[in-house]
């Protein structure tokens, strides 16, 4: 069991020794509420407010009592959501369409393998070399964008772009497929 010496808190006594699960049981609920608030997404606010208790744990040593335990942690859930959102707002997810989903349901059925490595090949051939290239090093090598950066000698903010143009050329070259 994970415990840390707390003093001051709203109701926890100087000194006490307080684990994880009392910090979590005491104000799961308040965080949760000001995730949802926040998000007006019930997934994301579940995955926030346990993050949230993942991160404050690991800080409580830098809580110094200049606050109540819960506006420190108030301060922290405010942060982070916030954080979250501006991430998403930079780096927006897109459904993928019912048709690619459809393909990537059953990797074992061999016909539904067979069409999308078909797909790959049709569509690496409408690709450049150094568009191909800069895929295969980043999804087969597993390369990160600051590897890729040092090897393209570009900035990673360049990098990310070059990607972002060949995965949006790939999603209209799918798009533009007959039958698609």
């Amino acid at each position: 069991m994970i415990k840390h010496s707390l003093s001051g808190d709203d109701s926890l006594k100087a000194s006490s020794t307080v684990t994880f699960d009392t910090l979590y049981k005491k104000y799961v609920r308040k965080v949760y509420k000001k995730c949802l608030s926040m998000t007006k997404d019930f997934d994301a606010a579940q995955d926030y407010t346990q993050d949230i208790f993942l991160k404050a744990f690991t800080k409580l040593h830098s809580f110094q009592n200049q606050s109540s335990f819960s506006t420190w942690l108030y301060a922290i859930t405010h942060n982070y959501c916030l954080d979250q959102l501006q991430l998403k707002k930079r780096l927006p997810l897109e459904r993928l369409p019912d048709e690619v989903l459809a393909l990537a349901i059953d990797e074992h059925e061999p016909r539904l393998l067979e069409a999308k490595l078909l797909f790959l090949e049709e569509v690496t051939k409408e690709l450049s070399q150094p568009e191909v290239q800069l895929l295969r090093l980043k999804y087969e090598q597993n390369l990160t964008i600051k590897q890729l950066s040092e090897q393209y000698q570009l900035s990673e903010s360049a990098v990310k772009m070059r990607l972002k143009r060949v995965r949006d050329k790939i999603a209209g070259l799918y798009q533009n497929r007959p039958g698609g």
